[in-house]
């Protein structure tokens, strides 16, 4: 039933663009540079960084090892209880993280339009 931070490192590392890197007193795993999942101090929490509609899913799903993760006073993603959460459920919520914060980041700025050329004949 418990899931290991070893096993979240080798699915969270494994997706394109992802590195690892330390956040204040936490670990993270982030992609482009934008955090999707921070580990505090102990490895036996993991905070998730998922979308509105995932976060509510989870939460309503799983609440046995899943609560709200709070930020600022505004519910951001899910914290999981690593020694009594199901693994495959919390590898998911990770890849959804990650999807969800790739779609979000490293996006190509859009292209200003070629100015418009007057026809030849116009005057």
């Amino acid at each position: 039933m418990a899931v290991t931070l070893e096993a979240i490192r080798k699915v969270a590392l494994a997706l394109p663009e992802v590195t690892e890197e330390p956040h204040h007193h936490f670990g993270s795993f982030r992609v482009r540079g934008k955090i999707f999942a921070t580990v505090p101090p102990g490895g036996e929490l993991l905070h998730i960084f998922v979308s509105e509609q995932d976060r509510e899913h989870a939460l309503a799903m799983d609440p046995e090892f899943l609560e709200p993760l709070l930020w600022g006073g505004k519910v951001v993603g899910v914290r999981a209880r690593l020694p009594v959460a199901v693994k495959a459920t919390v590898l998911d919520l990770v890849r959804k993280a990650y999807a969800h914060k790739s779609a979000t980041v490293g996006r190509p700025a859009k292209q200003a339009s070629a100015p418009r050329r007057r026809p030849a004949n116009a005057a």
